[in-house]
């Protein structure tokens, strides 16, 4: 399957996801348009496309949709476009306000960046729906840390999930808390 086959496949099981879960079509339109705008700086600048940042911002959104049953087309929205980890992949937030639109843009940037100054305490005192983003969005790229090869990164990441994310996800959602749980058992085995 070529980058591009991966990248539409997984398009096209957001959709069929968002639709099996009774998302309309504008709702569905609106989440498409967002993770293909976000999926814009992965297939400019990886070549490979089974790079785990490849499929990131889909992957998110189905964690949102199958794990947290999240279904507002916004929330999902954003969560395609949330990068707590490379800037590089970031897209600009002015074309995200063209393209998608202000509301996006503020949940977008209401989800504070991981290794950022007050995380803890940013993340709880803010609202369900940005815990939830940031909590799905981490997730998917701790799921994939341990096929970095930084040791110091991976260590770094664990500390904050442990630290941050993981009890961010307990307050927040049950499910998300215990795909935090499973996460951690297997990365510390292996870290």
């Amino acid at each position: 399957m070529t980058g591009e086959d991966r990248g539409a496949a997984m398009a096209a099981s957001i959709v069929r996801t968002s639709r099996s879960l009774g998302l309309g079509a504008e709702a569905v339109d609106l989440m498409s348009r967002a993770h293909a705008l976000a999926m814009v700086p992965r297939v400019a600048s990886l070549a490979d496309d089974h790079h785990p940042l490849y499929l990131h911002p889909g992957r998110t959104v189905l964690v949102l949709l199958r794990d947290a049953g999240v279904t507002a087309p916004e929330v999902l929205a954003a969560a395609a476009l949330v990068e707590s980890e490379d800037a590089e992949y970031r897209v600009d937030i002015d074309t995200v306000e063209l393209e998608i639109g202000r509301t996006v843009v503020d949940l977008v940037t209401a989800v504070p960046l991981a290794g950022s100054e007050m995380l803890a305490e940013t993340l709880v005192t803010a609202d369900r729906t940005v815990r939830l983003v940031a909590a799905a969005e981490r997730l998917d790229h701790l799921r994939h840390a341990h096929l970095r090869d930084d040791l110091a990164w991976r260590r770094r990441v664990h500390a904050e999930a442990v630290a941050v994310y993981q009890p961010i996800a307990e307050r927040t959602d049950e499910r998300l808390a215990g795909r935090y749980r499973h996460w951690r058992r297997n990365f510390e085995r292996r870290l």
